[in-house]
């Protein structure tokens, strides 16, 4: 049981424990709060998906392209975050399913190894 938290957890803990990465998921919470003039052009499809660029999300950062490139492969490796290609542009948005799987699994480790009990 332990292994099997262990392998879930490294990565995505790992991907978590940089500020910058954390505020990125939590900008993608609501990208059209937080990216609300975008420098490339979506379509409507991709847009309503809440997808953002990286050129978006490096301009909020503050952060060099090919730093906040390998901070999002690192999210997207650990699997909280997707990302679709269209031509030059690579867009990125929360992988929400994962997330809520995510949280359970906590639940689940917390509820194992500390007795902490959900309502």
């Amino acid at each position: 049981m332990i292994d099997f938290f262990a392998n879930l957890f490294t990565k995505t803990f790992k991907a978590l424990s940089n500020k910058t990465r954390l505020e990125i998921l939590d900008w993608f919470k609501d990208p059209l709060k937080h990216f609300d003039k975008p420098t490339a052009i979506l379509s409507k499809n991709i847009s309503e998906k809440g997808d953002v660029c990286v050129g978006d999300i490096q301009e909020k950062a503050g952060l060099s392209q090919s730093t906040i490139s390998s901070y999002l492969a690192m999210l997207q490796d650990a699997g909280l975050l997707e990302s679709e290609r269209h031509g030059k542009w690579t867009y990125y948005r929360r992988n929400e399913e994962a997330i809520r799987k995510l949280a359970d699994n906590i639940k689940k480790l917390l509820k194992r190894f500390f007795y902490i009990v959900f309502y």
